[in-house]
């Protein structure tokens, strides 16, 4: 039955007005747009180069090397939802909160959300999500054509960007190196220690100790050149490998900061019983995990777990669940404690030590 033009107008309206009611309770958790724009503005580096400055859109097109028209599309639709301002036509500048992406900002949002370097790639990988959660296997190869290690080792430019992601925020780094007593410590194996954040502030605080820094060839050079320039290169061994090839002997400590949440429950307990292995009889095995994994906070804990699973097939865990693995990797818990900014340390020995 054709309905008359009166129906047809209140089932039109009707359809609106249930479409306008539920967008405005899920636009909020939908919209794809605005954040992607934002992190084109940071990929771009626009606060950067407008800096203090109202800029013309074809002046900033020029120094971004970006179209006139799409860069200008980009900007009103930032300019809607309260991110850099348009005082005159055509014409843009930096509020509070476009601030915030510029490059020297402390928060270090812009290299978080750069489309060029690891942030960036870190949040584009959920666009594989559906075939995680079909799977139960990460999105990064789905997304990017190889495993997420894989990956890291084959691209330079982001692996880069990936160890500078997991060296910022230096009080977390001096939480996690203040939170063990390293006073005993004769020699430090750092597995899977990037570019060497944690082991500089180890040394740096124990003039006595000596160290051994474990990662993939190419972290371990850039480790190389950061110690080097912190004067600490001469107190640290470097080996380039797997940490799940058998590890450098020698230590007396061998730590594991945020290592083991990258990782399934069966690969966790490998690295472990590598260190076991390392360590000896009268060596321990130090876990240090993120306050991410804590599980104080259920909404962090919960997006951390889920980004573990995208990206390399990890997990987050509960102090509870790393003492399980390390306990079922063949190790004793000699003792649990977390740190004033929530990191989770145990300290393990082998069997019978």
């Amino acid at each position: 039955m054709a309905l008359t033009s009166a129906e047809g107008g209140r089932g039109e309206r009707g359809r609106a007005s249930a479409w306008e009611a539920a967008w405005e309770v899920l636009a909020p958790v939908t919209d794809l747009v605005t954040p992607m724009a934002v992190r084109v503005a940071a990929s771009l580096g626009l606060s950067d180069l407008m800096g203090d400055d109202v800029v013309s859109v074809e002046e900033l097109a020029r120094r971004s090397v970006t179209d006139v028209d799409a860069l200008g599309r980009v900007l009103r639709h930032l300019v809607c939802h309260g991110v850099f301002v348009e005082p005159e036509p055509g014409r843009f500048a930096v509020n509070e909160p476009a601030a915030l992406l510029a490059a020297g900002h402390p928060s270090g949002m812009r290299a978080r959300l750069d489309l060029d370097g690891f942030g960036g790639r870190m949040d584009l990988a959920f666009t594989g999500l559906l075939h995680t959660v079909r799977t139960g296997e990460p999105a990064w190869e789905t997304v990017f054509g190889a495993p997420f290690w894989r990956y890291l080792a084959l691209n330079s430019q982001i692996s880069g960007s990936f160890d500078a992601m997991m060296a910022d925020g230096a009080d977390y780094v001096a939480d996690a190196a203040e939170g063990y007593d390293w006073s005993g410590a004769r020699h430090v194996v750092d597995v899977g220690g990037g570019a060497g954040a944690l082991l500089a502030e180890v040394l740096r605080a124990n003039p006595g100790v000596r160290a051994t820094l474990v990662d993939l060839p190419d972290t371990v050079e850039r480790g190389r050149r950061y110690l080097a320039e912190r004067g600490l290169e001469t107190r640290c061994e470097f080996a380039g490998q797997s940490f799940f090839e058998p590890l450098p002997t020698g230590g007396d400590v061998y730590v594991l900061r945020r290592v083991l949440h990258d990782w399934g429950d069966d690969d966790a307990r490998w690295v472990l019983r590598r260190c076991a292995e390392a360590a000896g009889r009268h060596g321990r095995v130090v876990v240090i995990e993120t306050p991410g994994g804590s599980g104080d906070d259920p909404a962090m804990f919960a997006e951390m777990n889920l980004r573990m699973l995208v990206l390399s097939g990890g997990r987050e865990r509960a102090a509870e669940d790393y003492v399980a693995i390390a306990t079922e990797a063949g190790l004793d818990v000699a003792g649990v404690h977390t740190t004033p900014l929530g990191h989770v340390i145990l300290d393990c020995t082998p069997p019978g030590d």
